[in-house]
């Protein structure tokens, strides 16, 4: 199998071309591998596995994995790093397509320079407020916005977006004051959510300019996540704590988000190949099957 590892801000990820190694689709498709693949002293490293698939109605359709071997509706680093890869792999033609994902129709929009992708655009469609469509217990059409969250022994004020995947936003006047390996996976875990949540601790600098950190469901503390910084905009917006337009520093790097007057939300950021090499998935099947022995 061959692969092409990459990285949006930091948020990594292993990348495969399934329309050429399509008879491997059910295998990467297993917990047991992604995890095995996605480990960082056993396999490649990764916070997640991204297969480039056909779709009947759009150019191309994106399936990830996380690292815990659970699929996720949308990535917003990992779908710059998909677009980049398609286009410079010479699966697209044009700077502009359109990629199925289980979060809907995504439309990245590529920034060239001699004919490489030096940026990515995304229309990440409209946040979703209403719990029912986060989802979040409660009141089904009733917005989740600055409500009491009770974590151990903490007490939160939390604003819940989805953004195709669900986020709880917190606002913070000192990220270093979190201890993100602890709170992170409880609140990911919390009864509100009934299939989980994404996690962001965010710090306002200024009006245009945010600060957060990430838990990522399914995958644990990362660099970035798009979708992470797009509810965060949304959240700050909401809490009268930012303008619609915002840099957003994250440990891997920086987004520029836009919360557009149609509603829809504009993400622009990087996407980088780091190396590309070959894998023996029968190898990689005995090792899982030897460590199961064990």
């Amino acid at each position: 199998m061959k692969f092409t590892k990459m990285h949006g801000a930091g948020n990594d990820f292993i990348v495969v071309d399934a329309l050429k190694e399509h008879y491997l689709k059910d295998s990467l498709t297993s917990p047991d591998i992604i995890k095995r693949l996605c480990d960082r002293y056993f396999g490649i490293g990764a916070d997640g596995l991204i297969l480039i698939l056909p779709s009947a109605s759009c150019d191309l359709r994106m399936q990830i994995l996380n690292s815990d071997g659970s699929e996720a509706e949308m990535c917003g680093n990992g779908i710059r790093c998909f677009a980049k890869y398609a286009y410079e792999h010479g699966l697209i033609r044009e700077s502009a397509l359109r990629v199925e994902t289980l979060a809907g129709v995504i439309s990245p929009e590529l920034h060239l320079q001699n004919g490489k992708v030096i940026s990515v655009s995304v229309d990440m469609g409209k946040p979703k407020l209403a719990r029912a469509e986060i989802p979040m217990t409660g009141p089904a059409e009733e917005r989740a916005i600055a409500f009491e969250l009770r974590v151990q022994e903490n007490i939160f004020q939390g604003t819940a977006v989805s953004m195709g995947n669900p986020h709880c936003v917190i606002f913070t006047d000192n990220l270093d004051d979190i201890q993100l390996e602890n709170i992170g996976p409880a609140i990911e875990m919390h009864s509100l959510f009934p299939r989980k949540t994404n996690v962001e601790f965010v710090q306002v600098l200024a009006p245009d300019r945010l600060k957060m950190m990430v838990w990522e469901r399914g995958v644990g503390i990362t660099l970035a996540c798009g979708t992470g910084a797009c509810a965060t905009l949304v959240a700050a917006v909401l809490n009268n704590k930012a303008e619609r337009t915002a840099d957003i520093l994250l440990p891997g790097g920086e987004l520029k988000i836009c919360w557009r007057d149609d509603q829809h939300i504009i993400m622009t950021g990087p996407a980088e190949e780091v190396f590309s090499g070959n894998l023996d998935i029968s190898a990689v099947e005995c090792s899982i099957s030897g460590s199961n022995n064990i």
